[in-house]
């Protein structure tokens, strides 16, 4: 059996119970960022300029590892995308038709791309399951893996941690609310991953859309690969320094990260306050798509973007005593420090 677990999950925890801030990280945790991020502009967000922008993005990342993307042993790739907010802050459908169409002239067929999602009714809200009225999607030949189904968890693998579990006696009345108790405590230590994407692939791309979160802080690259993508996750949620950990953690898992090639994500909307519930009074929306390997970097420059908003709107930036992204650095799963970040822009 082969089972994934923590490497650091004493030391994320006694970091945990630690006041540090962003400040407060010594420069040996700091970690000065390696890889670029790549920046593409968009004259409009439809399918000819998103597949325009995707193009030179994938060429320049290509260009900057001297190889270019073909076809493995395994002919599948995975696109993980966000659809949990709803309409109006899912991953663009022009974005996904870009990277498809991209992957397609590079060898791989239609079919062998695959789409990965969590919950089937925003799924299909969202436009990438069929229309229950009429029957159409926009991904012909794509298919689209619900996890929520629980169809494509593993029991082999699965992220076990000591954080708590489902159910306690402080929280007991509200957690068991409508909720039949049948699992073992052992069964709620674990978080079963989505094995399609790195048991199953040749390499998996990162589609996320970005928000804020009341408890992660952002809601983006990291997140969409690791909590949006297990099972048995809401256990994280029990205080503040939980569901970061364990966050950080998870996208540090090698099996993980061994496929997970790159991210995309597209600024056509992100939202700074009131997320992950989609509010489109606090939505801004620029004409960027960004492609990189580092996503605690990604996220980063979008926390800082998120807190300008929030500043100049009169709200109060992310708290600093959110700390997902600077375990994740401490893990070595990428950096934080966007003022020495490489960005190439790529038009």
């Amino acid at each position: 059996m082969r089972l994934l677990q923590p490497a650091v999950v004493a030391s994320l925890l006694a970091l945990a119970g630690v006041p540090l801030c962003r400040g407060g990280f010594t420069p040996e945790v700091q970690r000065a960022p390696t890889e670029p991020v790549w920046q593409a502009h968009l004259p409009s967000f439809d399918d000819a300029d998103y597949a325009v922008a995707v193009e030179k993005l994938i060429a320049a990342f290509e260009k900057s590892r001297g190889h270019p993307i073909a076809p493995g042993l395994k002919r599948k790739v995975g696109l993980k995308i966000y659809s949990d907010s709803g309409p109006g802050m899912a991953t663009p459908v022009p974005l996904v038709h870009a990277v498809i169409a991209a992957l397609e002239r590079r060898g791989y067929a239609n079919g062998e791309i695959f789409l990965v999602g969590l919950n089937q009714l925003r799924l299909r809200m969202t436009g990438y399951l069929p229309s229950l009225v009429s029957g159409d999607t926009p991904f012909k030949g794509n298919p689209v893996y619900v996890l929520e189904s629980n169809r494509y968890y593993d029991p082999v693998w699965f992220y076990d941690s000591p954080l708590p579990e489902r159910f306690d006696p402080i929280f007991a009345a509200h957690q068991t609310e409508g909720v039949p108790n049948t699992s073992t405590k052992d069964e709620d230590r674990k978080s079963f991953l989505a094995t399609p994407l790195f048991l199953d692939t040749d390499f998996w791309i990162n589609l996320p859309v970005y928000t804020d979160h009341q408890v992660l802080g952002v809601n983006g690259a990291l997140v969409n690969a690791t909590l949006w993508n297990a099972s048995n996750t809401a256990r994280f949620f029990r205080s503040p320094a939980t569901a970061p950990a364990a966050v950080a953690e998870m996208s540090a898992i090698p099996e993980l990260r061994q496929t997970w090639i790159f991210s995309i994500a597209s600024l056509e909307h992100y939202q700074f306050i009131g997320g992950p519930f989609f509010n489109s009074l606090y939505t801004r929306s620029e004409p960027l798509v960004w492609l990189g390997t580092d996503p605690v970097m990604m996220d980063a420059l979008m926390r800082a973007r998120i807190n300008e908003w929030r500043r100049k709107e009169g709200f109060d930036p992310i708290s600093d005593e959110i700390r997902t992204l600077e375990y994740a650095e401490t893990l070595g799963v990428g950096s934080t420090l966007i003022k020495r970040a490489k960005m190439i822009d790529v038009d």
